[in-house]
């Protein structure tokens, strides 16, 4: 179960991030943060901006422009009794680490028969909306939930943010971890000091009777704010937010459907290959009895993020959509 803290905070969700990440550096030596920039700038997005003063050099590692040194240095470390978290500014660049993380990080425990863990973090951020156009603004959770071997986080809230930062951190498995872009600066109440959010467990964000919004990261908030144009119609929308990718809380969204009866999947993803259609293969397989209409799934369409303001903004799902899609399938 999620730890409960006794006093809160209000953070951003990049705030969140770092100060998990420091709560976790106290407590264990053996953990240390590299990546480009990482120390006197915060790195490519300012998230551990203030670890340096207080872990240093040693402990907060600035490394070369190259994410295969970075990533593959970490799985080294990892294997040698480290654990390392290590940051890539763009999870574009998981196209340029894909040996050292799927093919090393991800299969190291299974072919030694698990005598050698790889305890370590990959974070990266995700996601359009900054206007930084086709090569650093994908969302590519599904590259990472297709290999054996490799668990993938994309929380939607800053509380979740720290809380799930420290079940990838304890975990002996190698985690990627996806920080949205869009969401870094959202603030929200966040428990103060150790706080722990299992992975693999999903939260319901918003009771419903109606359908089910199956959804994670950004699209959490566009899913809230679709739910409430949807009650202005007399349609109860239940949101799913997964928290974590790998492992699935699959129980969470047969237990939701088993009660509305609908599902709509929403990701920023492409549509084509992306997460959705495995939720909706499990649901098919899993929990067809309990549907009443087809899984209808709201995504980003199969091309790049376009850098026009005006086109990405249209490229993107939102809460206007996902409520044509919901009212559609009523």
């Amino acid at each position: 179960m999620t730890t409960q803290a006794t006093s809160m905070k209000t953070m951003t969700y990049g705030q969140a991030i770092c100060d998990g990440l420091a709560v976790e550096m106290r407590r264990d030596p053996d953990i240390y943060v590299a990546g480009e920039d990482v120390g006197m700038f915060g790195g490519g997005l300012g998230v551990t901006l203030g670890l340096l003063d207080e872990f240093g050099p040693r402990r907060i590692r600035d490394t070369p422009l190259s994410e295969t040194a970075i990533v593959g240095h970490a799985v080294g470390a990892a294997a040698a009794g480290l654990r390392p978290v290590a940051e890539i500014m763009f999870d574009d660049f998981l196209a340029i680490v894909l040996d050292e993380l799927g093919n090393q990080a991800a299969k190291a425990r299974y072919m030694f028969g698990g005598k050698v863990k790889i305890p370590m973090v990959l974070r990266a951020s995700c996601g359009a909306g900054i206007r930084a156009a086709a090569q650093h603004s994908q969302s590519l959770e599904a590259w990472c939930a297709h290999v054996p071997g490799l668990k993938t986080v994309a929380p939607s809230t800053p509380a979740d943010a720290k809380g799930l930062i420290i079940a990838a951190i304890r975990d002996d498995n190698p985690v990627v971890f996806l920080e949205h872009k869009i969401l870094l600066g959202v603030t929200g109440e966040v428990p103060e000091g150790e706080y722990l959010v299992p992975l693999g467990t999903a939260d319901i964000k918003r009771e419903g009777g109606d359908v089910t919004l199956v959804t994670w990261s950004a699209m959490v908030q566009q899913s809230l704010r679709a739910a409430e144009l949807l009650a202005e119609e007399g349609v109860s929308a239940e949101v799913v937010d997964l928290r974590t990718i790998v492992p699935l809380d699959t129980e969470a969204i047969l237990g939701s459907v088993a009660k509305t009866h609908r599902l709509v999947i929403v990701h920023e993803a492409v549509r084509t290959s992306g997460f959705g259609a495995e939720i909706a293969a499990i649901v098919a397989d899993e929990g067809f009895d309990l549907l009443d209409a087809p899984i209808k799934r709201v995504t980003a369409p199969d091309t790049p993020v376009p850098f026009s303001p005006m086109l990405e903004d249209a490229y993107l799902p939102s809460a206007d959509t996902i409520k044509a899609a919901v009212l559609a399938l009523m």
